[in-house]
Formats: structure tokens, sequence, C-alpha cells
């Protein structure tokens, strides 16, 4: 298996860790009964829990895009060292994102943002 493929699955490995989190949050703020319900009228996530939520919601945006490109990296035969590159920068940018975005530091959660932003072009620029 390819570098890139390998980040992928541990992309999805993160992306599942996020979620938990998220529900843990969630659960810790309004209680197992109403998120098990049909969550109608559910008051609003907030604080930590929220931005878990948040953090995950963007995580799956980001996850469909990572997973195009290096699937058609992959097809295309046009997987090397910078697509395995490109791959890893998003990778531990998203692992970054998550504490930065819980925790709630703004300005750091952009950035990073950016840098996992990058690694995504530079998966683009080989695949185009």
């Amino acid at each position: 298996m390819t570098p890139d493929l390998k980040l992928l699955v541990w992309a999805v490995a993160l992306t599942l860790v996020q979620s938990v989190i998220a529900v843990l949050g969630a659960i810790q703020e309004v209680g197992l009964p109403p998120l098990a319900g049909n969550r109608e009228n559910l008051q609003p996530i907030t604080g930590w829990a929220g931005r878990a939520a948040r953090a995950h919601r963007n995580m799956l945006e980001s996850l469909i895009l990572f997973a195009a490109l290096v699937l058609v990296a992959q097809v295309a035969g046009r997987a090397n060292a910078m697509t395995a590159l490109g791959a890893e920068v998003f990778f531990w940018a998203r692992v970054v994102y998550v504490p930065v975005y819980v925790i709630g530091i703004p300005w750091a959660r952009t950035g990073v943002w950016g840098l996992s932003v990058v690694g995504l072009v530079m998966i683009f620029m080989q695949v185009v």
C-alpha cells in the first residue's frame, strides 16, 4: 500500500475518533436520552462539545476532498513523493487541528486548517 493510501486510512480513523469525541461531548452536555431520541427540540451543543462537533463536520468535508485526490492520484498513476508529502501535510495538520479547535484557539485553528489545504493543493498539482 502506498503512503498516500495508508494516510487515507489513518485519516478515516482520525475522523472516527473525532466522531466519538463529539458524541461524548454532546452526551456530557445534554445527556444520552435526548441524543438517543429523534433530536427534535434538542438544545444547541455549545462550548468544547460544540467545537468538537464542528471540527468533526469540517473533517468530513475535508476527507471527501482528500480521498478523491488520493484515489485519483492512485488510479491515474500519479502517486509519487510529492503526493505522499501532501498527504502527510494534510494528515498531520488535521491531527493538530482537532485539539486546537476543541480547546478554542481561533487563529491557530485557521492556520492549521490552511496548512491542511496546502497538503490538498500539493496532491492536486500532481494530478492535473
